[in-house]
């Protein structure tokens, strides 16, 4: 399976996850940042876990997965931003596409306020770093002498 295929598979996953878990709902999402539930926190400790034990293998195998940065002005700036506009539409980007295959209408409004934020971004000409391949180290049990 290609690249392509492999990101189609995994993306097919998560929408169907998100789908079945109820967390694209707008209740679920209003509960949770009214703290009035827990359950949308929990779902997204288990994704961190899922995502520190895949890490770990990585790492295991002998693969970098990132260079850790310190975070920069531009990073809490769109956190606030991307929070902002979470709280308003009670709509988090990723199941904008599990919703719109729903049928649900009003993700057509959250699409739409995404694509603005990137229109946006893009015309700020705000220059960034470009983004690196992953390197990979070499196992040490498999280095050449």
């Amino acid at each position: 399976m290609g690249t392509r295929g492999a990101g189609l598979a995994v993306g097919l996953v998560f929408g169907l996850v998100l789908a079945w878990s109820g967390v694209m709902s707008p209740d679920v999402i209003r509960s949770a940042l009214l703290f009035e539930d827990s359950y949308l926190y929990l779902f997204f400790a288990s994704a961190v876990g899922t995502a520190a034990g895949g890490l770990f293998l990585l790492r295991r195998a002998g693969h970098t997965t990132w260079t850790p940065a310190r975070p920069e002005r531009r990073h809490v700036t769109g956190a606030l931003i991307f929070g902002v506009g979470w709280g308003i539409s009670d709509a988090c980007p990723g199941p904008i596409a599990a919703q719109l295959g729903q049928g649900i209408g009003w993700a057509v409004w959250t699409l739409s306020g995404v694509a603005l934020g990137v229109y946006l971004y893009l015309r700020t000409g705000e220059e960034t770093e470009p983004a690196r391949e992953p390197s990979v180290r070499p196992d040490s049990n498999t280095a050449a002498a």
